[in-house]
């Protein structure tokens, strides 16, 4: 199968039918295209033509061309539909999805959409999976799944998952409860296929089954089944009643969020933004990190101002200081992303001070390799061994300061329940810059005797 590429001509094709009005021409180029490329699609039309497109085709279609669509795209559409139209699209998304699109609506119209969803248990699991909080394993999961109960003997059992895989798109695991609903285990198909129809399910089911609570946090639960690479994880409630299954492909969209969000933080950007978000919206998410850097440049600049009379002795100084500042902000950003990363995946290791000093130890052997370099260039360069020797050995401090900065500040950060993500980017390289100069002067005017 050829990947589909959405191609100028097809998207003028495309946007010459809709003003035509040829609707069926436009059903029929549509019919083997998939949802996701739909979407696509959909993403470079006007509103007019986006909207006129998702009521043209068959909800089994739009709604989940309504899932992949941008935020806003899928705001600008479901203004133009009605309550009824809304529902008709929510009538075909599994519950996670539709609470997800329910809870983007007007708060106004949210009771008019409920009240015309016509399968009143499936509205009922909308309602109830809003309550959850949205950055919450509750909040992730879907209401379809299969259960059966440990009292059941297998005849039973697979004449009443017949009836419930009906309203599951995948059926990912068979999920054990008691008579309160209370999780007690898995089922396993070969089990279930190769065992006597009067056999109890508590005789055949697998006691070990992983679980979340409602209350978890997505990262967690991303963490959970990526260490025991789970298609899918029930959810309990407070009393270990299951109330849910999370599946891959939210933990997908969980992971691609955390890595965006993260790439923001560490780049300076403040919010959650988009490319295509307004100027306002981009400068708010940008200006507070510009300012940091601005406080940082000016304090730099304070710093460098106390070491006047020797920079007017010693001016080579005052070429090397970009080399002192950068070589701070590039150690630091390494060590905080290194355990930026550690952190995220749950794999770092040991005590604080232990990692402290692991890091020492590296920052120590790079920064002596890195100023043996440097003395010898800049011997040569200037002729001048106790200036190239403060340079130097400015750097090997600079350089392990910098090392210990990046390091525990993440950390501390993890500590105190702050995304560790914060700590990269501009604010260590801005810290560091000013400690970098800082120690750089001192050591110079004690070497050169000044």
């Amino acid at each position: 199968m050829t990947p589909f590429k959405l191609t100028d001509e097809l998207l003028a094709e495309i946007e010459q039918l809709i003003k035509d009005q040829k609707g069926s021409s436009l059903v029929t180029l549509m019919e083997d295209v998939h949802y996701a490329d739909v979407a696509e699609i959909i993403n470079e039309l006007n509103e007019e033509e986006a909207t006129y497109l998702i009521k043209l085709l068959d909800s089994d279609k739009t709604s989940d061309v309504l899932t992949e669509l941008d935020e806003d795209v899928r705001e600008s559409i479901l203004k133009n539909l009605s309550a009824k139209e809304i529902a008709g699209e929510l009538e075909e998304l599994d519950t996670d999805d539709a609470a997800d699109i329910v809870g983007e609506l007007p708060n106004e119209i949210v009771q008019r959409v409920i009240s015309e969803i016509e399968d009143r248990e499936h509205a009922k699991d909308i309602v109830d999976l809003l309550r959850y909080d949205e950055y919450s394993a509750g909040g992730l999961m879907a209401k379809e799944l299969v259960k059966v109960r440990e009292n059941w003997d297998v005849l039973k059992c697979v004449k009443e998952m017949r009836a419930q895989a009906e309203n599951v798109t995948r059926v990912h695991s068979i999920y054990v409860v008691d008579e309160e609903d209370k999780l007690k285990g898995r089922l396993s198909l070969k089990d279930l296929l190769t065992t006597s129809t009067r056999t109890h399910i508590r005789d055949v089911y697998i006691p070990k089954v992983d679980s979340v609570n409602v209350n978890e946090k997505p990262e967690e639960v991303a963490k959970i089944m990526s260490k025991y690479d789970l298609e899918a994880i029930p959810v309990v409630d407070e009393i270990g009643r299951l109330v849910g299954r999370i599946t891959i492909d939210d933990i997908v969209d969980v992971i691609r969020e955390e890595a965006d969000r993260d790439y923001q933080m560490a780049a300076g950007i403040s919010q959650d933004v988009e490319a295509d978000d307004s100027i306002w919206d981009l400068t708010r998410a940008r200006l507070p990190w510009l300012f940091l850097g601005l406080v940082g440049g000016v304090g730099a600049a304070v710093i460098m101002g106390g070491f006047e009379e020797m920079i007017s002795k010693h001016a080579i100084l005052f070429f090397f200081t970009p080399l002192i500042a950068a070589m701070a902000g590039n150690v630091g950003v390494q060590s905080s992303a290194i355990i930026v990363q550690g952190l995220a995946n749950d794999d770092l290791k040991g005590s604080i001070g232990n990692r402290l000093i692991k890091e020492m130890l590296l920052a120590t052997l790079n920064g002596l390799i890195l100023a043996i370099i440097l003395l010898l260039f800049t011997w040569i360069y200037k002729g001048n061994f106790p200036t190239a020797m403060a340079i130097s050995i400015s750097l090997v401090v600079v350089i392990v300061v910098a090392g210990i900065i990046g390091t525990f500040t993440p950390l501390f950060l993890h500590k105190r329940g702050i995304d560790p993500a914060i700590a990269t980017g501009p604010f260590i390289t801005t810290s560091n810059d000013i400690f970098g100069i800082l120690i750089y002067f001192s050591i110079a005017k004690i070497i050169l005797g000044i």
